[in-house]
């Protein structure tokens, strides 16, 4: 009885270490380096700070960055990641460069974006100027995977 006591006891107090020692992976924006960050997909030096997506692994914390949304969305598809679903991506918001949730945040379809994919991101869709389309992550992951280039 003793002994399966004490290695419950063992058992118990590993679990705990092992959990507390857990690596916490940060989910927010991170710090780019601009023009010297690469794009993942097509190696252009970062530099427009209205235009860059930052997608994070949510397993690991890894940090992926890319120039153009275009970029984004063609490396899931190039490269086959698999949590694609789950990855965390931010981008600057095309009238105040914060960083927004892509997935939330609305776009228009008429800029000069680094790929000439054309996308803008914004947190709010009144900052669009009226008469613009207007449209969802969703619509320009569509659009991007037509386009195909």
């Amino acid at each position: 009885m003793y002994k399966k006591l004490t290695s419950l006891i063992l058992i118990i107090s590993l679990s705990f270490l092992f959990t507390a020692c857990e690596k916490k992976v940060k989910t927010g924006a991170h710090d780019i380096h601009w023009d010297r960050d690469m794009c993942k997909r097509c190696i252009m030096v970062v530099s427009d700070r209205n235009q860059t997506v930052q997608v994070i692994n949510p397993k690991d914390g890894e940090k992926y960055v890319f120039d153009d949304i275009g970029c984004t969305i063609l490396w899931f598809k190039d490269q086959d990641i698999k949590w694609k679903d789950d990855a965390i991506i931010w981008i600057n918001d095309f009238n105040t460069a914060k960083w927004i949730d892509a997935r939330t945040a609305f776009y228009d379809t008429m800029n000069v974006t680094p790929m000439a994919y054309g996308f803008g991101a914004h947190k709010k869709k009144d900052s669009i100027q009226a008469g613009l389309e207007i449209i969802d992550f969703k619509e320009v992951s569509k659009r991007i995977l037509e386009i195909g280039r």
